[in-house]
């Protein structure tokens, strides 16, 4: 039977090869039987190695004699598994992380190259604790010391007094923006945008919450049990949860609960995973019981089901999506959830002429680069671009002109995205009140939940940093009969 590291490793090379990592360590899990504290092992080896690639291709490049992008792509993997368990795991004892992926190179064929694995390993150690040791037979005590600080300077400004743990130091010549994207693991380009709207002090702190595990968030389906009632099967059950009071249908869940099909009320309909986040949308949405509402880009469909809920599932859903397999997910959710007013239809909403003048309220959740959502999205960070993000921002305003005219006078429209990138939120708003003066923007009522993130143009913005869950912008449009 293959050890959890081998695992993680199958699943790396796939992502490499241009996998998505939720993919392929799904598929690979599927292959094999481990137990739970495996199961755990395999998955944060595989989704830290791909978060972390950049710091650990920087201290690659430090102590080998070819830089990383020079090292042959599937020792370079092993390398980065076992620079992250010396770097990030501190329960591991260096021992173990540097015998067991000595090993993992000899049985993945590079037994005549297991000697430079260990000894770059070794040479990281040396590095870290600053002395002449070895590491490697260092004991559990001394094991506890801080390992998370690896490079001396995690702030914008030169650390003072250093750390005994400090490794590598990167050179205070380097721009603050690179330094940043090195320690924290992001491309420059990212780093570049969050600077430019939040400051150097903010966007390390931003970074370094997009590096956390992300949480898992719940909303109760108040149209089949009350929240007290989840909260009594959950407490019965043993899973541990808290309340967020801002959000009256949320729980969420702490620590490791097993599979969240086992939980309590899944199959009864209680329930669906939904982040924070992602719930204000639809409070701000406001759906009344009897509207017509368009979900323009609506799979995998929590906002089109919570949607749903809020006008006590009387009226009618027309949720839209281009991609037939995602709008099954969204059928089988509403089914789970007893929800009745959801009627999909497939296409692409800069398309649908039938739907012109006949929504209350149209729901445009565009397709986006994801970036307040990159600790959960742990690949998106290498697959997004500056080009890419271009190429959105032309999707989002044809999606935010043509899905506008579904809307009846007097109407509204909200416009939402996970991403922090003032190119596919601010500006598109702009471009497309500029073009369209009978619209405005119009902020949520103060009993509204999504009122406590109002920013002073009246568009909704969550940071996660500062709120403690996924990044997300959003804003609703007015449809008047005036132009200003």
């Amino acid at each position: 039977m293959s050890s959890p590291r081998q695992i993680a490793f199958y699943a790396l090379r796939d992502v490499h090869k241009g996998g998505f990592v939720d993919v392929a360590l799904d598929r690979i899990l599927q292959k094999v039987k481990l137990s739970d504290q495996d199961r755990r092992l395999v998955t944060e080896l595989v989704y830290g190695c791909v978060r972390r690639q950049r710091t650990l291709d920087f201290i690659i490049d430090q102590i080998g004699k070819k830089r990383s992008h020079q090292q042959p792509k599937d020792l370079r993997t092993i390398l980065h598994l076992g620079l992250y368990q010396l770097c990030f795991k501190e329960r591991i004892p260096p021992s173990a992380a540097v015998n067991t992926t000595v090993e993992l190179a000899k049985t993945s064929g590079f037994e005549k190259l297991s000697g430079v694995v260990n000894g770059m390993l070794r040479q990281y150690i040396r590095l870290i604790e600053g002395v002449g040791r070895d590491g490697g037979d260092k004991g559990d005590e001394e094991d506890k010391g801080d390992r998370k600080k690896y490079i001396t300077d995690s702030s914008p400004s030169p650390p003072s007094p250093p750390s005994p743990y400090s490794l590598l130091p990167i050179p205070h010549s380097l721009p603050p923006i690179e330094r940043l994207g090195i320690l924290h693991s992001f491309p420059d380009w990212i780093v570049e945008v969050w600077v430019e709207q939040f400051g150097l002090a903010e966007t390390e702190k931003l970074c370094e919450w997009m590096n956390q595990t992300p949480t898992i968030d719940l909303r109760v389906n108040r149209l089949r049990v009350a929240v007290e009632e989840v909260e009594k099967a959950f407490q019965d059950a043993g899973v541990e949860f808290e309340r967020l009071p801002y959000l009256p249908q949320a729980l969420r869940l702490i620590g490791s609960n097993g599979a969240i099909k086992d939980l309590p009320g899944f199959n009864q309909g209680w329930w669906t995973v939904q982040d924070s986040s992602a719930q204000l949308v639809g409070y701000l949405l406001d759906p009344q019981p009897g509207e017509v509402i368009i979900d323009a880009c609506a799979a995998p469909g929590g906002k089109t089901t919570h949607t749903a809920e809020l006008m006590q599932d009387k009226g009618k859903i027309w949720a839209c999506d281009r991609t037939a397999s995602r709008l099954r997910k969204l059928e089988e959710n509403a089914s789970r959830l007893q929800l009745k007013s959801i009627q999909v239809c497939i296409g692409d909403s800069r398309n649908f002429p039938q739907f012109q003048n006949t929504a209350d309220r149209v729901l445009i959740d565009a397709p986006c680069s994801g970036l307040g959502t990159l600790n959960r999205h742990a690949d998106a960070r290498w697959r997004q671009t500056p080009q890419s993000v271009a190429e959105l921002t032309t999707l989002q305003k044809e999606l935010i002109f043509h899905a506008s005219t579904f809307v009846k006078p007097g109407g509204v429209v909200v416009y939402a995205t996970c991403t922090l990138h003032p190119a596919e939120n601010e500006a598109v708003v702009e471009s497309f009140l500029t073009a369209n003066p009978t619209w405005e923007i119009e902020p949520p009522t103060p009993d509204s939940p999504a009122s406590m993130f109002t920013t002073p143009q009246g568009s909704i913005k969550v940071l996660p940093h500062q709120h403690k869950m996924d990044g997300f912008f959003m804003v609703r449009l007015r449809k008047t009969n005036y132009s200003k």
